[in-house]
């Protein structure tokens, strides 16, 4: 892709007035904003920059080509140069593209079981469980908000905020319906049975403003409910908020009631941005059919084969035989393939935008 002078100007331009105002402010609010936003264009200017650099080098190299005397040195580190081009501008062209604004938020991570039974709660029990393992992989923090076990195991519902950075990035494909296909430990004769459990993973945006009015919501305490003796709350510490107008409902299950409250609220607010990023999402999908990030919560986006020991992503068709490793959260050979598919999705924008 060749990407215009003028466009590479104009961060390169944006990136020096940030910096030159950077060291003229002296209101806090704005340092604070100009730092973000410096943060956010240096890798940006960086290639930038560097890409100029090849492109200078090139013009001097294709000059000596011309020189007899130079002309064998130059055509090696010519055909050198011309090489490595193409992935600095693709390089560029990625930074350049429209990309989520919440790339690099925590997430809250929502696994619930759906049609099957009691196999639905064991299968997401096993989804929970490698996120959970591939967070700790990343080095993230996982913290549960709370939890609805199911009475053979695993989970109706669990809901955990996953800390660190770019875990929305990294995990917001994962959103959808995940089908399971295996012999349940319940089955006596054998038979492959099919269940389904669906995941939901929003960003958690600390400085997001979301009015939410004392009107619009009801509160409830409540005794919860959990595995027996030591994990049975004695006291209705349990919180649940309704928010009114959508219809929200949130919980939170921790010891302390304040805990619960605090935590059910900014599991709230979380749910109303996520409205909002959904209805985005939703417009974006309609201008441009990309197969990986509709935002389409109902759809039926992954297959895991245990008598084939294969997962297959419907939405890119990509099947892995790697079963048990996936589930032990091996899970970056399936999210880089959905982040290059998604990669390609913004890169073709902006090729619209500059043809």
């Amino acid at each position: 892709m060749r990407l215009p002078q003028a466009r590479l100007d104009q961060v390169l331009d944006r990136f020096h007035e940030v910096e030159a105002r950077m060291g003229a402010a002296a209101d806090g609010a704005e340092i604070v904003r100009l730092s973000k936003e410096h943060a956010e264009l240096r890798p940006v200017a960086d290639a930038v920059q560097e890409l100029a650099r090849a492109r200078a080098e090139m013009a001097d190299l294709e000059a000596m080509a011309d020189d007899p005397e130079m002309a064998e040195m130059a055509a090696e580190e010519l055909e050198a140069l011309r090489d490595r081009l193409p992935e600095l501008e693709r390089q560029v062209a990625l930074l350049l593209a429209p990309r989520d604004a919440d790339e690099n938020a925590s997430a809250v991570l929502e696994v619930r079981a759906g049609t099957g039974g009691d196999e639905a709660a064991l299968f997401a029990g096993d989804l929970f469980r490698m996120y959970s393992r591939y967070a700790q992989s990343r080095g993230w923090r996982v913290e549960i908000d709370s939890v609805s076990e199911g009475e053979a195991g695993g989970y109706k519902e669990i809901v955990a905020t996953i800390t660190g950075e770019g875990v929305f990035g990294r995990l917001k494909f994962e959103s959808g319906v995940h089908r399971v296909q295996r012999v349940p430990v319940t089955e006596a004769g054998g038979r492959i049975h099919t269940s389904a459990a669906t995941v939901a993973v929003l960003p958690e945006v600390e400085d997001v403003e979301i009015e939410i009015r004392d009107q619009d919501i009801r509160i409830d305490t409540y005794r919860s409910s959990g595995a027996g003796g030591q994990h049975v709350n004695k006291t209705d510490s349990a919180v649940r908020i309704t928010h009114l107008p959508t219809g929200i409902v949130v919980t939170s299950s921790e010891k302390s009631q304040h805990v619960n409250r605090d935590k059910a609220m900014k599991n709230l607010r979380v749910r109303l941005y996520d409205m909002q990023r959904q209805a985005k999402d939703q417009a974006r999908s309609d201008a441009r059919k990309s197969q990986v990030g509709s935002g389409d919560r109902s759809e039926r986006i992954r297959t895991y084969n245990f008598p084939q020991g294969r997962v297959t992503d419907h939405r890119i068709g990509l099947t892995l035989h790697s079963l048990p490793q996936i589930l032990e959260g091996d899970l970056d050979p399936m999210l880089d393939a959905l982040i290059a598919e998604d990669q390609a999705a913004r890169l073709a924008d902006l090729e619209a935008e500059f043809a």
